[in-house]
């Protein structure tokens, strides 16, 4: 714990800094004016618009490629585990990525579509400028996702001949 001219300069310390600057302006009669709180807190600011660029694309990727193929990965996780049978679980597949492969494909699509505006809309990036910032990690975000598809696809096709 360092010693300054105006105190010690815990987080704590600080926080009770700005509440009396705050309480200090509001007993004038100030009531539109703000505390600065950069030179209270420190870096936070700083480090907050750093990170605020990156988007997290391995998260959104495979849970969008995931939901894409949980048609035959939910199956075959269930006979993996033991619940179904192989047969069951390869019949339960074939049915679902038969006859709802596109549901499953566009629910994929809409999780990955909502996971990146919902992480945009938090950083305050939703706009045009903001997604021209991160268009190379929405490039690999999709990337990830259909690899992901294309991996899950490749691995319960490989264990449908063991059924």
């Amino acid at each position: 714990m360092r010693n300054s001219e105006d105190g010690p300069t815990t987080p704590l310390a600080r926080l009770r800094r700005l509440f009396v600057a705050a309480g200090k302006q509001r007993a004038k009669g100030l009531a539109n004016a703000t505390v600065s709180t950069a030179d209270t807190v420190g870096d936070t600011a700083s480090e907050a618009s750093q990170v605020s660029g990156r988007l997290p694309m391995w998260r959104i990727g495979l849970s969008g490629g995931l939901v894409g193929i949980m048609c035959c990965v939910g199956p075959t996780v269930l006979a993996l585990t033991g619940v179904v049978s192989g047969a069951t679980a390869l019949a339960w597949g074939t049915k679902l990525y038969g006859s709802y492969a596109w549901a499953f494909r566009i629910g994929g699509l809409a999780v990955l579509v909502v996971l990146v505006w919902k992480t945009l809309r938090r950083r305050n990036q939703c706009s045009v400028a903001g997604v021209r910032q991160v268009r190379w990690r929405l490039a690999g975000t999709v990337a990830i996702a259909a690899g992901t598809y294309v991996a899950l696809y490749a691995v319960t096709k490989w264990l449908e001949r063991f059924a």
